[in-house]
């Protein structure tokens, strides 16, 4: 779909909400027609989000995973865990407000919950660094995992970034190797992990909380190596061709299931996650309570080996 008839089914789609809302709130006698015009542009406005979503190219679903509205970790952690008590600190530099570490309870499950957070507010973002992590952040979400693994609580981590803080800053307190040090220590584990991507999974910062027993994405959330603006600005020498890069890093939910890399898409409300955030977590949280279950019956040496094994598998091909 070009974006010009995107923009133009968003924009009809928000006049028809506008114009549900005045009716929902306007006093008038004439209830009956009032009520069927409402039930009359409840359908209509169904009609074009399925039109809408049901023809995004891979660059429609990237702005989709970064939509403003779009609910972050800290919304999901708010409405799916209870008595959540947030860890703080690596013990080495300071906190870092882009990845949120704590103890809770889903269901009937205790557990830790690591999330990356971008923050709503301009206050709020510059406080996470637009959510793109430090060295700082992933020692801390370290440290914590290492404390669930003895405890014997399971993980879960919700990805949601652009990428890792690529800054001089950044590098010199250790950027890759506090990632690389994640990857290597996650891999062996002895408690399950679950992973879910709920918005951006950008690169070496996603990997960095990304690697355990159950990898899922949301339905309109990517995961990719590179941004399709980085990718074009290498092949193409601009940000200009963001769209075609889009499309052929194969960064969307479908593209990466039928490549065996994530283990299920998680779907989405009609018209995305932030048009009904709770329905949304509703969702998230019966998968996570499913794949606790599910890795529950799984000695921790039998995951630990499936979850090695599930990684040497990533990328394997025949030639010829």
């Amino acid at each position: 779909m070009s974006e010009k008839s995107v923009t133009e089914l968003e924009n009809l789609i928000l006049e028809i909400e506008h114009r549900i809302e005045d009716l929902e709130t306007a006093s008038s006698q004439d209830n009956v027609n009032r009520i069927t015009e409402i039930e009359y542009l409840k359908e209509r406005k169904e009609r074009l989000q399925i039109k809408l979503y049901s023809q995004l190219t891979p660059y429609d679903v990237v702005k989709i995973a970064r939509h403003p509205l779009r609910p972050l970790s800290a919304d999901y952690i708010n409405l799916i865990a209870e008595d959540f008590v947030e860890l703080h600190g690596d013990r080495c530099f300071g906190d870092d407000k882009a990845i949120i570490c704590g103890l809770g309870k889903i269901g009937q499950e205790r557990l830790l919950i690591i999330g990356q957070q971008k923050g709503k507010s301009t206050k709020e973002r510059i406080a996470c660094n637009f959510g793109m992590p430090n060295p700082e952040g992933y020692r801390k979400a370290l440290q914590k995992m290492m404390l669930a693994e003895k405890f014997h609580l399971p993980i879960v981590t919700l990805i949601d970034t652009p990428g890792a803080n690529p800054d001089i800053g950044a590098e010199e307190r250790g950027q890759a190797h506090a990632i690389a040090e994640n990857i290597y220590e996650m891999s062996r584990l002895k408690t399950p992990i679950i992973n879910i991507v709920i918005g951006e999974g950008g690169s070496g910062g996603a990997l960095g909380i990304g690697i355990g027993d159950k990898f899922s994405i949301l339905e309109y959330a990517y995961y990719s190596v590179i941004s399709p603006e980085g990718c074009a600005a290498i092949l193409w020498k601009n940000s200009e061709n963001a769209s075609e890069a889009a499309k052929s890093l194969q960064l969307t939910a479908k593209d990466l299931l039928k490549l065996g890399i994530v283990d299920e898409i998680i779907p989405e409300p009609l018209g995305a996650a932030h048009k009904d955030p709770k329905t949304m977590a509703h969702i998230l949280k019966s998968h996570i309570i499913k794949y606790l279950e599910e890795l529950k019956g799984i000695p921790i040496i039998k995951l630990v080996e499936n979850r090695y094994n599930r990684y040497r598998m990533i990328g394997k091909y025949l030639e010829g």
